[in-house]
C-alpha cells in the first residue's frame, strides 16, 4: 500500500514536472517570434486607425492569423474590419479578444516629450496595436499547442474594431458570435502588470443634432432659429442634472458643429454625450432624462432635434475562478526590467507627470490578485455576460501614465510596450493550456458565471437594434 501511495506521488510530481517544461517550451516559441510581433504592433501603430476605419491594421491581422493556419471569416455582424480566426474542432472553445481602433487626437511621437505627429490625427493612446497582436499571438501558440500535442478543441481570435466608442463587441455578441465559447480571455496595456475579476462602467453613447434656420446674425437676426443655441440650451441643462444623478456617474460630452461663421445663425449643431455609471439600469435611467433635456432644448429655441445612439456597452461581469488562473500563469511569466535606454526614457516620461509616481521598477512586479473597480468602460463588459471572460493588465507604459495620453501613445511605440505586449501573450497563452487540460476549471468558471449573472438574466443591448455605426468617427 505505501509503495502504491509512493508511485501515486511519483505520478503526480513527474506530470506536475512535465507541465511545468510544457509551460517553459511555450514561452520560448512566443518569444521566439518577439520580433515579428514587435514589427506587427509597430506597423498598425503607425496606422493609427480610428474605430471602424481599420481596413489595413485589421488586414495585417487577419494575414498573421491565415499564415499560421486559421480559418479566417472577415466582415462579420455586419461590420467590415471585424473577423474571427479559428482553429481546431469540438470542445471546449476558447475565444481570444484582439482591438486595434486608435484614438482622434492624440498623435504622437515614440519620444519623451510632447511631439504631435504633423498631419496625422490619431495615435494608439489606450495601447490596441498592441493588444491585438498579443492576443493573436497567444491564439497561434495555442493553435501550436494543440497541434503538437495531438489535442482536440477549438481555438478562436476575434478581431473586434471601435472599442473607443463603437462598441464593436456588442454587434458580436448580439449576433450571436459567442454562443458556442466555453470561456473567453483577454488583456489591456496598462501602467502595470496584474490579474483581476471585478466590474467597470456600464456605458451609452450618442450624438444629438439639432436643426434650425439660418440667418444673417446681424441684419436679419429675428428670422434665425439657432441650432447652436439649443445644444448650448441642452448643456446648461445636463450640467445643472449632475447634482441629481447617482454620484458614481460620469458624463462627458464635446461639441462637434457649432455653425461656421459668427455672423450667421447656425442652422445645425451638433453635440456628442457619454454616460457613465457603475450599472447599465442607472445609465438608461440618465440617458432618457439627457434625452428629456435635448427635446426641451429644442422646444425652447424653435428648433428640431435628432438622436443618433452611437454606442453602448455593459458593466463587466468578474469570474473569480479564471482569474485566479490567469494570475498564476502570470505570475510564472513574471515582469520585465529596463534597458538603461528604456529606463532613460521612462525617467523622462514621469517628469511630466505631477504628483507622486510609482517607481520605475515597478514593470518587474505583478500585482496582488485583486476585485477591480474600474473607472472606464469596455464593450467586453457585454462579452462578460454571454460567456464567462476574464482579462489581465500588462506595462506597456510608463508607471504613472494615464490611459488616453500622449505619454501613452509614446510607451507604446516603444520596446517598452513589446516588452508589456509579450507578457501578455504568453499569459494569456498558458492560461488557455490550463484550461484545454482542466476541463473542470472550466465547468467552476460556467458555475460561478450562472449564478453571478442570475437566472432570469435577459441579454438587452444598450445600443438597441441599430445598425453598427460605421461613420461615428467621420
Amino acid at each position: 500500500m505505501k509503495r502504491f501511495v509512493i508511485l501515486l506521488c511519483g505520478m503526480a510530481l513527474f506530470t506536475a514536472s512535465q507541465a511545468q517544461k510544457t509551460k517553459q517550451e511555450l514561452i520560448k516559441s512566443i518569444d521566439a517570434r518577439t520580433d515579428q510581433y514587435a514589427a506587427a504592433a509597430k506597423k498598425i501603430w503607425t496606422l493609427a486607425e480610428v474605430g471602424f476605419q481599420e481596413t489595413q491594421s485589421s488586414a495585417l491581422l487577419q494575414q498573421m492569423l491565415s499564415e499560421a493556419g486559421f480559418s479566417v471569416q472577415n466582415n462579420v455582424a455586419g461590420m467590415p474590419t471585424a473577423f474571427t480566426a479559428t482553429f481546431g474542432s469540438g470542445k471546449p472553445v476558447i475565444g481570444i479578444l484582439g482591438e486595434f481602433d486608435a484614438l482622434p487626437g492624440v498623435a504622437q511621437m515614440a519620444v519623451p516629450e510632447h511631439k504631435p505627429i504633423p498631419g496625422q490625427v490619431a495615435g494608439h493612446a489606450c495601447g490596441h496595436h498592441l493588444f491585438g497582436v498579443a492576443s493573436a499571438a497567444a491564439a497561434i501558440a495555442v493553435k501550436d499547442w494543440l497541434t503538437a500535442n495531438k489535442r482536440g478543441g477549438t481555438i478562436r481570435f476575434y478581431g473586434t474594431p471601435a472599442e473607443e466608442g463603437g462598441s464593436g463587441k456588442v454587434y458580436m455578441v448580439r449576433e450571436g458570435l459567442f454562443n458556442d465559447v466555453d470561456v473567453v480571455l483577454n488583456w489591456h496595456p496598462g501602467a502595470s502588470n496584474g490579474a483581476g475579476y471585478g466590474s467597470s462602467l456600464a456605458n451609452k453613447t450618442g450624438k444629438f443634432r439639432f436643426y434650425g434656420q439660418a440667418s444673417h446674425a446681424a441684419a436679419a437676426p429675428e428670422r434665425g432659429r439657432s441650432a447652436l443655441d439649443a445644444v448650448e440650451a441642452m448643456d446648461v441643462m445636463v450640467n445643472m442634472l449632475r447634482e441629481h444623478v447617482p454620484q458614481e456617474t460620469r458624463i462627458h460630452y464635446v461639441i462637434t458643429r457649432g455653425g461656421e461663421a459668427p455672423n450667421v445663425v447656425p442652422a445645425f449643431a451638433e453635440v456628442y454625450y457619454y454616460v457613465r455609471n457603475p450599472r447599465r439600469d442607472n445609465v438608461k435611467s440618465i440617458w432618457e432624462r439627457i434625452e428629456r433635456a435635448a427635446q426641451g432644448a429644442a422646444l425652447g429655441t424653435d428648433t428640431r432635434m435628432e438622436v443618433e445612439i452611437t454606442g453602448g456597452v455593459h458593466e463587466l461581469l468578474g469570474n473569480e475562478t479564471l482569474a485566479k488562473v490567469m494570475d498564476a500563469n502570470l505570475r510564472l511569466v513574471g515582469g520585465y526590467t529596463y534597458t538603461p535606454e528604456e529606463r532613460e526614457f521612462a525617467s523622462k516620461i514621469q517628469k511630466t507627470f505631477t504628483g507622486e509616481v510609482p517607481p520605475l521598477e515597478s514593470t518587474s512586479l505583478v500585482q496582488p490578485l485583486r476585485i477591480t473597480d474600474g473607472s472606464a468602460s469596455t464593450d467586453v463588459g457585454d462579452v462578460s455576460w454571454a460567456v464567462p471572460t476574464v482579462g489581465m493588465s500588462a506595462a506597456t507604459w510608463v508607471p504613472g501614465t494615464a490611459a488616453h495620453s500622449w505619454q501613452a501613445v509614446a510607451a507604446g511605440g516603444t520596446s517598452i510596450g513589446t516588452k508589456g505586449m509579450m507578457i501578455a501573450a504568453k499569459t494569456m497563452a498558458l492560461a488557455a493550456t490550463d484550461l484545454y487540460t482542466n476541463p473542470a476549471t472550466i465547468e467552476e468558471a460556467k458555475k460561478e458565471f450562472l449564478k453571478k449573472r442570475g437566472e432570469n438574466f435577459k441579454y438587452e443591448a444598450l445600443i438597441g437594434d441599430r445598425k453598427p455605426a460605421l461613420d461615428y468617427r467621420k
